[in-house]
């Protein structure tokens, strides 16, 4: 059952609900020891948005970055591998790796992060994560806080922009102010990370590859 619930993870699924559906419609209880198992072993992470609030909208993902790219390209393909027809596989790595690779990129920042502060007008954030609404209508790729999951006091939200030719412009700041008003009344300081730089003002911080890899 754990090979079930990990592809399904693996292959998109985050919420609880929708894995034990493509997991083949398991029961709640069986799920859960699974997921109880996969934690334990560090093959799963299981997360709660960090905000000043308590939530029970928790979400999974593959740990391991080699483990979630076999799942979500390679495992359920192997067929069409071994029929020596891999061009097909390719394409859809490459079609599906910019989505992916955002997606994936994001825990590698928030470790960054942490490790990086304090820097600038920015304090040290004892926790760096991220938030999120049951519906998704919010979501926020960066909360710094000073513990998790609900926090006393938030130290700063931001966006991760991890596009090859695209800035983090005004437009991408708008939204994060909407998405920090619906987190919070506070002016708590805003930070982007681009890939690709920052072309607007308004910002408390920025961050790019260079400064992240100068964390490690």
């Amino acid at each position: 059952m754990g090979a079930e619930v990990l592809r399904a993870i693996g292959t998109g699924e985050r919420k609880f609900t929708n894995i034990a559906r493509a997991a083949g419609g398991i029961s709640h209880s069986t799920l859960t020891r699974a997921l109880d198992l996969l934690i334990d072993k560090g093959v799963v992470a299981a997360e709660l948005p960090l905000s000043l609030r308590p939530s029970k909208e928790r979400r999974y993902r593959i740990a391991d970055p080699y483990l979630r790219f076999w799942l979500a390209f390679v495992d359920s393909h192997m067929a069409e591998i071994e029929r020596l027809r891999g061009d097909l596989t390719l394409a859809r790595i490459r079609a599906g790796w910019m989505s992916w690779r955002g997606r994936a990129v994001e825990p590698l920042v928030r470790e960054s992060l942490a490790r990086i502060l304090p820097v600038a007008d920015l304090p040290a954030a004892p926790v760096v994560g991220a938030y999120w609404t049951r519906s998704n209508d919010v979501e926020i790729d960066l909360v710094g806080a000073d513990r998790e999951p609900a926090a006393k006091k938030l130290h700063f939200v931001g966006s991760i922009k991890w596009l090859e030719q695209k800035q983090f412009d005004s437009h991408d700041l708008a939204a994060l102010q909407k998405h920090r008003a619906a987190l919070t009344d506070d002016p708590v300081p805003l930070v982007a990370v681009s890939r690709s730089g920052v072309s607007c003002q308004g910002l408390q911080a920025a961050f790019g590859p260079t400064e992240l890899l100068a964390a490690w």
